[in-house]
């Protein structure tokens, strides 16, 4: 019962930190209670969850870390910002214009409210703001 318990214990710090190490802990920790219920000794229990814990540290955690998404390695908006694109219609920071960003047509406003540009010219997008790419 006690590992069960250590189990969850374990969970819980895996779900709040997302950290997989917890749950090869916590699996290790089903293995000696698996050990217990089968009736092997305490002695047998904790090898079992050292061994079941430091093979999976060992084997599945390099997997994990390697199949897991980089920070580096942006997506959807956030993958658009620092990208330059192209003035199709007069942007500024008020109506705003349309620019070409990464081939797709966007709606733009200046990020500074005094600053123009003109169709043309090419710009760098600071954020993505709903629809709309501030640009300077």
């Amino acid at each position: 019962m006690w590992w069960l318990v250590a189990a969850a214990g374990l969970g819980i710090p895996l779900v709040i930190t997302a950290m997989p190490e917890f749950g090869m802990f916590a699996v290790g920790a089903i293995g000696g209670a698996v050990t217990a219920g089968l009736g092997g000794g305490i002695v047998v229990q904790v090898v079992v969850f050292v061994l079941v814990s430091v093979a999976l540290l060992v084997f599945v955690r390099p997997l994990a870390y390697r199949n897991r998404q980089r920070p580096d390695q942006r997506s959807g908006v956030e993958a658009l910002k620092g990208k330059q694109a192209v003035v199709l219609e007069r942007v500024d920071g008020g109506a705003g214009g349309r620019i070409k960003l990464a081939g797709e047509i966007w709606s733009a406003r200046s990020l500074e409210h005094d600053r123009v540009f003109d169709p043309g010219q090419h710009v760098d997008v600071v954020e993505i703001d709903g629809a709309t790419a501030v640009v300077m």
